[in-house]
């Protein structure tokens, strides 16, 4: 792979989303329609995919493409593919509160190792550059020409007060509980993939995640967080979070800044400890 040119168009296909999904959050009421699994789906979604999957697959034609709102793409396997929500956070736009994202991702050997993040309507650009460092651009943002941009590091944890992030749409009472075993003295909500964000620029320190998601859903914030310093565990045995698991399902996780001594959760559901298990079904080597 070709990082710098990795970089290059991804960004631009994340900036060009966005611009679309905000004509339409910026327009007149929208439909929203229902996918087979009872996720809502807009027009913005599907106008953000068709700019992010023709550019990818014109930029990068032999590298296989998972998104998510092409669910022929799902019954594709490799250790090298580019993986996309192109916008993670549908409830959050629907009800136009801002917390939604543009997530492209480059996964090698389970690991994704480069991605984006770009939040249109709060105008924030997360990305690991032709490096692997994690940087945060500030706008105005211009398609061809990158803006001024600072290197993003998760901070040092305070053991006697984490600042904890929860999902703003699913939260729920086995997050709470795993909450309550940790000193805390922040607790905010936020939606979409921000919250890996929020830790990699050291604005929060703890992320745990006891909820369905996939992994179009977490592989950019994850690689953002991996390039500032972080890291994302699974839920049951603080194993490191792979990708290209079968139906690219994740268990639950915890997304962390280095440093906090982690907290196993006191129970844990099994159909969960099923997904998870299976997650190791396929040995991936690190890059």
């Amino acid at each position: 792979m070709d990082f710098t040119a990795l970089q290059k168009v991804t960004r631009r296909l994340a900036l060009e989303a966005g611009d679309a999904i905000m004509e339409i959050y910026n327009g007149p009421d929208f439909e929203v329609k229902t996918k087979s699994d009872a996720s809502p789906v807009t027009a913005a979604d599907e106008a953000a995919d068709a700019i992010i999957s023709a550019g990818l697959q014109a930029a990068f034609p032999n590298v296989a493409l998972i998104t998510e709102e092409q669910a022929e793409s799902h019954a594709l396997k490799g250790t090298e593919f580019l993986i996309v929500d192109p916008l993670d956070g549908t409830k959050e736009f629907v009800h136009r509160r801002g917390d939604f994202t543009v997530n492209i991702a480059y996964v090698v050997n389970g690991v994704p190792i480069r991605g984006i993040v770009y939040a249109p309507a709060k105008q924030r650009l997360f990305y690991t550059d032709a490096q692997g460092q994690s940087l945060e651009e500030t706008g105005p943002f211009e398609m061809e020409k990158i803006g001024v941009c600072q290197n993003i590091s998760v901070a040092v944890p305070n053991p006697d007060g984490l600042r904890v992030v929860a999902s703003k749409s699913h939260r729920g009472q086995t997050t709470d509980a795993y909450i309550a075993k940790y000193k805390v003295s922040d607790l905010k909500s936020a939606g979409s993939s921000l919250k890996f964000c929020l830790i990699a620029t050291g604005e929060a320190d703890l992320y745990p995640r006891a909820g369905r998601t996939m992994e179009w859903d977490t592989a950019a914030g994850h690689a953002v967080l991996n390039g500032a310093g972080g890291a994302v565990v699974q839920f049951d045995d603080l194993e490191p979070l792979t990708y290209g698991k079968p139906g690219y399902e994740n268990p639950h996780f915890i997304a962390h800044a280095k440093g906090i001594i982690l907290q196993k959760p006191s129970t844990y559901s099994k159909d969960r400890r099923r997904t998870a298990n299976m997650s190791q079904e396929t040995k991936f080597t690190q890059p």
